[in-house]
């Protein structure tokens, strides 16, 4: 099958054909090997792209910049307080006119409206860099991780402990389905993945030869699991004050060495990070003086283990968001 992704949006993941996101992964093994030899592969030279962050990050901005610049291109970062969008000017408004400048667009903020948005009224292809419904560039990058570990993909089994309403468990869920892995998330009731999107997921992965399963019991749901993740249980933007409550709720699930016991003996672990596996940060700090825990989502036992490629995971960041933007912006 002929894969031609030039000119198309990166919105979600739904919008993909197994054979599409098969095929950006491929090429992001491509790139990474480019990369690991010094090879230069700016294939992409002269363009330029833009990324419109509302919420900060680390690894989604330094793997759309260095990824831009190794394809030859410019950058311009606008974050948080760097453009007008939203504020003195409309959403439609500032697509018309970053694509009159710009070959893409990136945006990482908060409702995927926004991206939606931009993506109706830009001349140019736009990436979802993450919004509080979807992470899909996230996706790409575990999917090529529990790749490398394991060299398959299709009847692998995958779960996810934690807040499995979240933009991270819900995209899991997604690629999952379409990629014929066997999905299951555990988390208390109240905290499941949004009903229509389970359902939808549901008939995806039963056309592919997999499951979705949604469980209250930890120690059940990851049997036999290949992979392992988990994440915050706070996510950005939401407010502080949730964290009594989601420390009461989500303790039961959190990674640690028990867990991962029940797993298969070569389980992976992953985090899309940042964790909180420790008191080293000033997240951490204030939430072992407020409620005496040093460990949330995940032991550090867990995360400095060999089991962990939560590293390998985030350089894979970089290798697949490159691959995302070669194929939507090279020429037919």
């Amino acid at each position: 099958m002929d894969i031609n992704l030039s000119g198309r949006d990166f919105l979600k993941l739904l919008d993909y054909s197994k054979e599409e996101i098969l095929y950006l992964l491929g090429l992001a093994k491509v790139l990474k090997e480019k990369k690991k030899n010094h090879e230069s592969h700016e294939y992409l030279k002269g363009k330029n792209v833009v990324l419109l962050f509302e919420k900060d990050s680390t690894r989604t901005r330094c793997a759309f910049e260095v990824g831009a610049m190794d394809l030859g291109m410019g950058v311009t970062y606008l974050g948080p307080t760097g453009s007008q969008m939203g504020k003195k000017e409309s959403i439609a408004d500032t697509a018309q006119v970053l694509s009159r400048m710009y070959d893409g667009i990136e945006y990482r903020g908060f409702e995927q409206t926004v991206v939606e948005e931009l993506a109706k009224n830009s001349s140019v292809p736009v990436w979802n860099g993450l919004t509080n419904e979807f992470h899909p560039t996230q996706m790409l990058a575990d999917m090529l991780t529990v790749e490398e570990n394991f060299g398959d993909l299709h009847g692998r089994k995958l779960v996810f402990l934690g807040d499995a309403r979240n933009n991270v468990a819900c995209s899991l869920m997604v690629v999952c389905a379409k990629l014929g892995i066997h999905f299951a998330c555990c988390a208390p009731k109240e905290l499941f993945p949004p009903e229509a999107l389970v359902e939808t997921c549901k008939e995806i992965a039963s056309k592919e030869g997999s499951t979705i399963v949604l469980t209250e019991n930890a120690l059940e749901g990851v049997a036999n699991a290949d992979v392992i993740y988990t994440d915050v249980w706070v996510s950005m933007g939401e407010d502080a004050s949730l964290w009594a409550k989601r420390i009461e709720l989500l303790k039961p699930y959190q990674v640690n060495k028990e867990i991962m016991s029940h797993a298969k003996e070569n389980a992976i672990f992953l985090h899309c990070l940042p964790s909180f596996h420790d008191t080293n940060t000033q997240i951490g700090k204030e939430i072992y003086e407020k409620f005496g825990i040093s460990e949330m989502e995940v032991t550090d036992e867990v995360f400095n283990s060999s089991s962990s490629k939560v590293m390998d995971q985030a350089e894979n960041r970089l290798h697949t968001i490159k691959a995302v933007m070669y194929a939507t912006l090279k020429d037919e």
